[in-house]
């Protein structure tokens, strides 16, 4: 009887081993939205002024990271860092006039790596900045399976299409609410971009090939050029004049963003708002932060529509953006700063495979490069591995780390509560030549390096050789220090006071072993 039994069982082992082996794992799809100068202004997140009912669904139905920050506020050295996992310094990318593989090193970025690993991967809208940065091909077709998707109308976003009420000229004005029949084609980047996606996401809807596809909107990037009704949806005297609407205390001439890019509109320029510190008038104040929340209204709609077509059980869907947006905070506008409010991005995880808790805020301070290993872990590929000081630059490897034991709620997980950012200038005060909000790599001669911590934002601005990417730690620039627990908006530089020159001290250490 004993040797029927075994025979019994050695038989059933056999049949089922060919079984499981012929058997094929089913990846999940990959659906990643990135907005344009996308701030945090989301309602779930707790902004009472957004209207955000799509991404609010996106929030309640799966994990999102309130502490997420970007690695330099601006474009296409953002982009390229959360996409290779690099920081600017490895890409040595800070503006937008080099291609990293030619400049720095043939770093695998985060849609070849799953295009390497069966997935059929396309680009819509902007991902990777356009133009040199990405080698004009949005790095296609190394990161692509096929060409990349740019909306006709993009050529259009800083051409004079705006209609001035009073005159009935054509005007490039940064508040820009329009009619979608009178606008060149009789449409906008955003919904060409929606429309493709959609016929996208029907298309593949029955494809036995996974996909990822990532989503570039351009909204709410300026200018606010949008259709009317999102403008209907907000009142401008819902926008007040913000408590501490003027620089920190003690704030460093090198920190300050000028904001050129507002004042070059000819709606600003009208203006004559005084170089560099303004004040832009209170009433334009509200306008610009109405105008900017109608974008995030109007983007929030595109989304919308496109989630339609996205089915849920079987696609990860991730939000987020390259980085935020002052809308008035220390009387700035615009990023190109190392504030929180320049640097702090939205993070929306959804998974299939993870059910969200009661609780599915995560504060843990992280950051954007950290997006490429978590999408690597959550779809079940191969762990990507991360970068050390001795490996040649043309491994496959990412500076960021996975944030899936966050989202798993992993008791042992122990990871550093650090995010690193850092913001080049070309000199110690606001410039119009050369552009201190955005100089060219030549002009560079100080780069401002910030570490955020729990409790603390820490930035040094030291000496920088755009020559050689060397850093001078014996030139100190200028130096600032929030304490988030009494200053979350970071409205006061305690840098002097004696008291914190042990935290200055440990502070300045830490970032000095970072970038050493």
């Amino acid at each position: 009887m004993e040797n029927l039994k075994t025979s019994i069982v050695l038989l059933l082992l056999l049949v089922s081993v060919p079984f499981r082996s012929t058997q094929i794992i089913k990846r999940p799809n990959v659906l990643l939205l990135v907005l344009d100068d996308f701030r945090p202004a989301i309602r779930s997140f707790g902004d009472a002024k957004a209207i955000t009912p799509n991404i609010d669904r996106l929030v309640n139905n799966g994990y999102y990271f309130t502490n997420a920050f970007a690695q330099q506020s601006i474009c296409a050295p953002s982009r390229n860092s959360f996409l290779t996992g690099r920081r600017p310094d490895t890409t040595k990318l800070y503006d937008f006039y080099s291609y990293w593989r030619e400049s720095a090193g043939n770093f695998t970025t985060l849609p070849q790596y799953f295009k390497q690993n069966g997935y059929l991967t396309k680009s819509i809208g902007k991902i990777f900045h356009p133009g040199i940065s990405s080698n004009f091909t949005d790095d296609y077709p190394l990161s692509w399976s096929e060409e990349p998707y740019h909306p006709s109308t993009a050529e259009y976003n800083n051409k004079p299409t705006c209609i001035d009420m009073k005159t009935g000229n054509m005007t490039n004005n940064l508040l820009c609410p329009v009619v979608l029949q009178l606008q060149p084609e009789g449409t906008l980047p955003d919904i060409q971009s929606t429309e493709e996606a959609t016929n996208f996401l029907k298309s593949h809807r029955n494809s036995s090939l996974p996909y990822f596809l990532a989503v570039g909107y351009y909204k709410p990037h300026i200018p606010f050029k949008i259709p009317t009704q999102y403008l209907q949806l907000h009142e401008n005297t819902d926008f007040k004049t913000l408590d501490l609407d003027y620089p920190p205390h003690g704030l460093p001439t090198v920190a300050w963003n000028s904001y050129l890019d507002i004042r070059s509109r000819d709606d600003m320029m009208a203006l004559n708002i005084s170089y560099p510190f303004g004040p832009i008038p209170d009433l334009v104040k509200l306008k610009i932060r109405q105008h900017y929340y109608a974008a995030v209204s109007y983007v929030d709609a595109m989304i919308g529509e496109l989630l339609k077509n996205v089915n849920f059980e079987d696609t990860i869907i991730v939000l987020t953006s390259d980085h935020g947006w002052a809308l008035g905070e220390h009387a700035e506008w615009s990023k190109f700063s190392n504030y929180d409010v320049a640097l702090n991005v939205p993070l929306i995880i959804y998974s299939p495979q993870v059910k969200p808790k009661s609780e599915n805020k995560i504060a843990t301070v992280v950051e954007l490069l950290d997006l490429f290993p978590t999408l690597v872990d959550l779809a079940g590929l191969p762990p990507i591995s991360t970068c050390k000081n001795n490996r040649r630059v043309e491994e496959t490897c990412v500076e960021g780390k996975s944030l899936q034991p966050l989202i798993f709620g992993d008791p042992c997980d122990s990871l550093l509560e650090e995010a690193f950012s850092q913001y080049p200038r070309p000199g110690t005060y606001p410039s119009i030549h050369p552009n201190s909000d955005k100089p060219k790599l030549y002009q560079i001669e100080i780069m401002g390096y910030s570490l955020r911590t729990k409790q603390f934002r820490y930035t040094a601005w030291i000496g920088f050789d755009p020559n050689t990417f060397k850093r001078n730690w014996s030139k100190i620039y200028g130096e600032e220090l929030y304490d988030h627990t009494i200053d979350p908006k970071e409205n006061m530089n305690l840098v002097d006071r004696p008291q914190l020159v042990t935290i200055v001290e440990w502070l300045r250490l830490r970032l000095q072993e970072m970038f050493c």
